[in-house]
């Protein structure tokens, strides 16, 4: 009988089985984007059958949503721990930027163009609302958006179609900068991570910087 909060050899062998398959899927997604995601294909080059593979992962779906779960998690921590650490809303912009960079492919599985065929369960987006909870606590406490006129429309528009806050109490204000701070970054980002700034002769850097100080002060 396995010690309570012990590990069994087994239950670790399982684990490490687990986070071999997903490297390998990574390594896939890194040459072929996420649709071509093969798992007949992982199972060839760890020596094993498809059949026996699917014992840790049960199909594509099942493995595209541990990849995805892991990728907002580790977003999620990166933007809690900068935010804890008394970043503002800059910084926690500088962080975004850092972690996109850090590893592309796992950006764009969360960022890019939807896997044809897929749907992430309902925990995917509580994750995901973590990340838009700090940023919404940080767009609180700044100014005024600089450099950019009052939009009462939207923040109208945004008073009757806030479900994506989570319930967050931040005041229209607040809620149209996270907003805007997000949707404007990651645009900047995922053109930059895409190679579109290639041959322009331009540092997409120093874009990405231009709209994080528009966006703050």
């Amino acid at each position: 009988m396995a010690i309570a909060g012990k590990d069994t050899p087994r239950e670790r062998y399982r684990a490490q089985l687990r986070a071999e398959i997903k490297q390998h899927a990574w390594e896939q997604i890194a040459a072929a984007g996420a649709p071509g995601l093969s798992l007949n294909a992982i199972a060839k080059q760890m020596g094993m059958s498809g059949p026996a593979l699917y014992r840790y992962f049960a199909g594509r779906d099942e493995l595209i949503t541990e990849l995805i779960r892991d990728a907002y998690r580790s977003l999620a921590d990166t933007i809690r721990a900068t935010a804890d650490s008394g970043a503002d809303l800059a910084g926690l912009g500088h962080a975004l930027r850092a972690w996109a960079l850090d590893d592309p492919q796992r950006y764009f599985l969360i960022y890019g163009t939807p896997v044809p065929g897929y749907h992430a369960p309902d925990d995917i987006t509580t994750i995901a609302s973590e990340i838009m909870g700090a940023l919404l606590d940080a767009a609180q406490l700044g100014d005024t958006l600089a450099d950019t006129p009052d939009d009462s429309r939207l923040e109208a528009h945004l008073a009757e179609h806030r479900e994506w806050a989570a319930g967050h109490p931040a005041p229209p204000s607040a809620v149209r900068r996270a907003l805007l701070f997000w949707t404007r970054l990651h645009g900047v980002l995922s053109l930059e991570l895409a190679g579109q700034f290639t041959g322009m002769g331009l540092d997409p850097a120093e874009l990405y910087f231009s709209e994080l100080r528009h966006l703050t002060r």
